[in-house]
């Protein structure tokens, strides 16, 4: 059983500083050893994942049209002052309330799980939707290269929508080292991805939104793959490359 919900009304609470740290500061869940979640779909993800909040966020006006919603096992519930809520959040438009939860422990590499591997990729939402892509395509592994978005950032867990707590993540590698074959896109080499013959389980290089696979990942590639592209466009957006190179490979097993 959980005490009574606490209420915030000044900008100048301990606790609200802290968390406004964690929700706009992309690396504070590395010295702090927490995440912050914000907008009820992401909440309830991790709880559908069997995650287990310490604190519950919520903006005033929103509790009292939606806390009875909410299951009782969510943590301390704290209510929030809508204005200073608005302060909190990192998200143009807040999410009326979040989560904190502790990190998870780092994870070791699998050498032999189906990956996919960051290589320097930097967007957050282009980061968010490929984890969401290896979530669905049976990629339960995601390997992040220094230099990729930090993975549990707060637009990085937004844009993943609960992906990252059905995955092994490892960030702040210098390079891997695999046992399952190494497939990476290219403009400008290897035979088309509709035509290939992907081996399972692998793992895809996606590489920096300008400048691609770095050249070191690329001479570790067992295969190049190249997506057809009759529209004549010279590139695509990173994170549709990669869910169209995912989505091939889990079509190849059926």
């Amino acid at each position: 059983m959980t005490s009574g919900p606490q209420t915030i009304t000044s900008r100048d609470n301990a606790l609200l500083k802290e968390l406004r740290r964690l929700a706009q500061d992309n690396s504070a869940y590395r010295k702090q050893g927490r995440l912050w979640l914000e907008g009820d779909h992401l909440c309830r993800a991790a709880l559908q994942r069997g995650m287990v909040p310490t604190h519950a966020l919520f903006q005033a006006s929103y509790w009292v049209t939606h806390g009875r919603e909410w299951p009782g096992d969510i943590g301390k519930v704290v209510i929030v002052d809508d204005a200073l809520f608005a302060q909190l959040s990192g998200l143009e438009s807040p999410g009326h309330m979040g989560f904190v939860l502790p990190l998870p422990e780092a994870a070791a590499v699998d050498p032999e799980a189906a990956s996919v591997v960051l290589d320097g990729v930097q967007d957050a939402g282009n980061v968010g939707a490929i984890l969401r892509s290896a979530g669905a395509f049976g990629f339960r592994q995601v390997l992040a290269i220094k230099g990729t978005a930090a993975l549990w950032s707060p637009k990085v867990l937004r844009a993943g929508m609960g992906a990252h707590f059905g995955l092994r993540l490892v960030e702040g590698l210098d390079t891997v080292q695999l046992q399952v074959p190494i497939l990476a896109t290219s403009s400008h080499q290897g035979e088309f991805l509709h035509q290939a013959r992907l081996p399972w389980p692998c793992a895809w290089v996606m590489g920096h939104e300008g400048q691609g696979v770095s050249a070191a990942l690329m001479n570790q590639a067992a295969h190049h793959v190249r997506i057809i592209q009759p529209g004549g466009e010279e590139s695509l957006n990173v994170a549709a490359a990669a869910a169209i190179c995912l989505h091939a490979s889990a079509a190849a097993r059926v």
